[in-house]
């Protein structure tokens, strides 16, 4: 038994590097595309799609991630593996196509960049839920913990690592590299994967859901467009509008009803009885709201209305994500000693709230070394939560539901990230042509928008005193108005959390006990 256990535990360090480098692909993307969006705007233009570089990828990610599980589950983990990371790939490459001459020039070189953004985010989506199925593969639950402590570590480094590269390659190299550095890494990622990466081979037979799976995808496509295009493109009451909710309401009834008579189903819906299970579907859910919305938005604050170059504003994220992986590390190691969890979910919360609040208050007056403050306690906030989230999922099920509830935690938390994004970019995109009307008229401020959208510092240095100085009030205004919005949602995340129940954390049996569960679960 001690031979075996020193055997997996070999085997689970060889193949890490590759199971981390395919993890860092998907959590450093979209670290560095945001640093250099303003930079790809002022390129492309198109300020008004700007979230969309984004939702495009975060949706991608979302509706692919149960599909990519089940197809595993079907197909093998190691090719399924491999597989993802080649679109993911494929994806990065024409991403830094977008726009080119290959595809006839700048124009219209944003809408390009969104398809392919989207393509991205599908192998993305395989990516992350893989990298945590074939821990589990590799590793029994009792020894589990230590090399998601890893994960986290190298999660929280990426965040940290991403908006520095991504501020170095947009001052020093063309953006386009934002997504070409994804190509060798990814290369590295798959010799490693195929030389060192040994799973049994599966016998099983597995029917993939189909049916649930495209009309989850269809529901949260609906859903996102409607936080996207309404008050925007098209008014509330319009029937572009309201057809995309009644498609969102009724997919969503259609799946619910599949899901409960599917042998397989994408989303088993007996786990939603399971109090902790929902209370932190949800906390996931306001928890990838919160983070997608802060990192989205802060580097534009940051290089328009502060005159931060890329770098330096990708320096100025280090206070939140460094405040997020010495939290998380520390409350860890934390409930590993005591086997207590409950407050720090209720912690976060309140962190998380009180960072976005202290966010909203900003203008054109606000110092850096404040802006670093108060995302240093947004930080905070997400670092009680991060991990806390996923431990108390897993904690919440069985053995055999394990897999389920970790990539539950994942897909609540990637919608959440998705509607985020989409609803702060409609409230940003609303209130910066209200400003602007405000500041210099309709007619003017419609020329503005009409001019492309570019808002990058060098095209802002090329305009009069008073145009700026009016620009950059309404980009200020614009972007406090999002972190407004954002604290009523923060604010549930506490009130949520005082409901969990502290279930005792598994993991005391003895190593050499017999499973407590058949090896192959009963039909139905």
């Amino acid at each position: 038994m001690v031979a075996e256990a020193v055997g997996r535990r070999r085997e689970v360090v060889v193949v890490l590097p590759g199971l981390m480098l395919a993890m860092v692909l998907a959590m450093l993307d979209n670290m560095i595309v945001s640093t250099a969006l303003p930079r790809i705007v002022g390129e492309l233009g198109g300020l008004s799609h700007l979230s969309w570089v984004v939702t495009a990828y975060v949706l991608g990610t979302t509706v692919s991630t149960p599909i990519w599980g089940k197809i595993g589950d079907l197909y093998g983990r190691k090719i399924i593996f491999l597989v993802s990371i080649v679109i993911f790939m494929i994806g990065s490459a024409l991403c830094g196509m977008a726009g080119s001459s290959l595809f006839g020039g700048v124009d219209g070189g944003m809408a390009e960049l969104i398809a392919f953004r989207a393509v991205q985010g599908l192998g993305a989506g395989g990516l992350m839920v893989n990298v945590m199925a074939i821990i589990g593969d590799l590793v029994p639950p009792r020894e589990r913990g230590q090399y998601q402590g890893i994960m986290a570590g190298i999660m929280s480094l990426a965040m940290i690592a991403g908006p520095l590269v991504g501020g170095f390659i947009t001052d020093h190299l063309d953006w386009r590299w934002a997504f070409y550095v994804n190509l060798p890494v990814g290369a590295v990622a798959l010799v490693l994967i195929v030389a060192k990466l040994h799973l049994p081979k599966l016998h099983n037979k597995v029917r993939i859901d189909w049916a649930g799976a495209v009309l989850l995808s269809i529901s949260i496509t609906a859903m996102v467009l409607i936080t996207t295009w309404g008050g925007n493109e098209y008014a509330w009451g319009s029937w572009q509008i309201l057809g995309l909710a009644a498609t969102a309401v009724l997919t969503l009834v259609a799946f619910v009803l599949v899901e409960r008579k599917a042998d397989e189903p994408i989303m088993p819906l007996q786990l939603f009885r399971i109090r902790n299970f929902t209370l932190i579907s949800a906390i996931g859910f306001l928890l990838g709201f919160a983070m997608f919305g802060a990192i989205n938005f802060l580097p534009l604050f940051q290089q328009t209305v502060q005159g931060a170059s890329a770098t330096n504003s990708g320096l100025l994220l280090l206070p939140m994500m460094g405040a997020a992986m010495v939290v998380s590390l520390v409350v860890g190691k934390a409930i590993t000693s005591t086997g207590k969890y409950k407050i720090y979910p209720v912690l976060g919360g309140v962190g998380m709230a009180a960072g976005m609040w202290l966010l909203s208050t900003m203008d054109v007056g606000t110092p850096t070394w404040l802006t670093g403050v108060y995302i240093a306690v947004l930080g905070l906030g997400m670092g009680f939560l991060m991990q806390t989230t996923l431990l108390i999922a897993q904690n919440s099920v069985g053995q055999r539901d394990l897999g389920v509830s970790s990539s539950a935690t994942t897909f609540f938390r990637s919608i959440g990230g998705s509607f985020g994004v989409s609803l702060f970019g409609a409230v940003f995109n609303s209130t910066f042509q209200s400003e602007l009307t405000a500041r210099f008229g309709a007619r003017a401020a419609e020329g503005i928008a009409a001019g492309g959208g570019r808002m990058d510092p060098a095209s802002l240095a090329q305009l009069s005193s008073a145009q700026r100085t009016g620009i950059l009030e309404s980009l200020a205004t614009s972007i406090s108005g999002v972190f407004w919005w954002a604290i009523a949602f923060a604010v549930v995340v506490p009130v949520l959390a005082a409901f969990i129940k502290e279930i005792p954390l598994r993991g005391g049996e003895p190593v050499a006990a017999p499973p407590k569960e058949p090896v192959t679960p009963a039909a139905g």
